[in-house]
């Protein structure tokens, strides 16, 4: 390798959020994350799930009168 060209790799400590840190190697000198594989939803199994009848039933009300209108054409 040429010397005087690549950068100075570093190894760090990346912090999440939840005050989890992570030892790292890069040429970044360090690094926060938002979440981590021990906050994360997915890897806790701790997933909330969303209330989509409330978001169908606003959808339906919002375009009654586009459907029925659409059924009397067809009748």
């Amino acid at each position: 390798m040429k010397k005087g060209i690549h950068p100075e790799y570093n190894n760090f400590n990346a912090t999440c959020a939840c005050g989890a840190e992570i030892e790292l190697g890069s040429v970044m000198s360090g690094m926060k994350v938002e979440i981590c594989s021990s906050c994360h939803p997915f890897f806790t199994g701790k997933q909330k799930l969303i209330d989509t009848a409330g978001r169908i039933e606003k959808f339906k009300q919002r375009y009654a009168k586009h459907y029925a209108e659409k059924e009397e054409k067809k009748a």
